[in-house]
């Protein structure tokens, strides 16, 4: 909501993408930390330091980022903003919200299992030890993810200025081109070949940041978009966070006894079917963007 305060529609996909940053700096920076701490010192130790880092933070941006104020509008103009209810009954006549609620939380199950179970296949059939796997993921975290995130937002935005149904169709193009590229650094028997294969479609992975954040608050009135974020997030999370590593992992101990300590890469493999989902739902959010999309500052 403060970001949809302070940037315009046509910079608000780039604006939300350097927001976003805080997603691939975090993880890469915790992963990096978390490892080595737990290598060299103590597992539950990493666990205090990375979790303690986001409360050391916290009053920097209360102290730095403030609500913008606003001009009060003409009393002949002003219409009463929409309670919760209104806002749910509101966005379940959107159909490009349930695309891209639905299109992020399938890529979110493939993005959360593979952050989870990526160290864990590094180390059992690349050979990696836990300092070597947090920098292997650590640096595709980094690079990977903060090109995706910037170039997602930048190219939403630089797209999505003429054709609203950009928003949708970037992140689709996004999530097909990184199926094949990660399907090769899954099955590739080289460590070093794998890094060079894993940082591209890490990139594709987060091109739908920005481009989706954005579109989910023009589908709403501006006094609504922060319960309309929120239930995107609710939907994505629920879904991705609580299937996604639950799947993998499952999938994996079914396919073991077929390919032994590959099976965890073959449950990778096969889950790449949720980024093909994600990008038939994107796809599917472009045309009602066109239509539901509300113009507002």
């Amino acid at each position: 909501m403060v970001i949809s305060d302070h940037f315009p529609s046509e910079k608000r996909a780039r604006a939300l993408a350097i927001y976003s940053l805080g997603i691939p700096l975090g993880s890469a920076t915790g992963v990096v930390a978390g490892g080595y701490i737990a290598a060299t010192v103590d597992w539950r130790l990493a666990f205090f330091v990375v979790g303690l880092s986001g409360v050391i933070i916290a009053p920097f941006f209360k102290y730095f980022v403030r609500d913008k104020v606003k001009k009060p509008a003409p009393a002949d103009q002003t219409t009463p903003p929409y309670s919760f209810k209104g806002t749910v009954i509101l966005l379940a006549k959107k159909k490009a919200f349930w695309f891209l609620a639905f299109g992020a939380a399938s890529s979110s199950m493939l993005g959360y299992g593979i952050a989870f179970w990526l160290p864990s296949l590094l180390q059992r059939s690349f050979g990696l030890s836990l300092i070597e796997t947090s920098l292997f993921f650590g640096a595709i975290l980094l690079i990977g993810g903060v090109a995706g995130v910037l170039g997602g937002g930048m190219i939403g935005d630089w797209l999505g200025k003429n054709n609203k149904a950009a928003y949708g169709l970037v992140p689709a193009a996004a999530f097909l081109l990184a199926v094949p590229l990660f399907a090769a650094g899954i099955m590739s028997g080289s460590a070093t070949i794998a890094f060079i294969l894993f940082l591209i479609p890490q990139a594709l992975a987060y091109f739908w940041l920005g481009p989706v954040l954005s579109a989910v608050q023009h589908l709403v009135p501006a006094d609504s978009r922060a319960t309309a974020s929120a239930l995107f997030l609710l939907i994505n999370n629920l879904i991705g966070i609580g299937g996604g590593i639950f799947f993998l992992g499952a999938l994996s101990d079914s396919l073991t006894p077929i390919y032994g300590e590959d099976g965890l890469r073959y449950s990778m493999l096969y889950s790449l079917i949720f980024y093909v989902i994600a990008a038939v739902l994107m796809a599917l959010a472009a045309k009602p963007l066109k239509s539901e999309w509300i113009e507002e500052g």
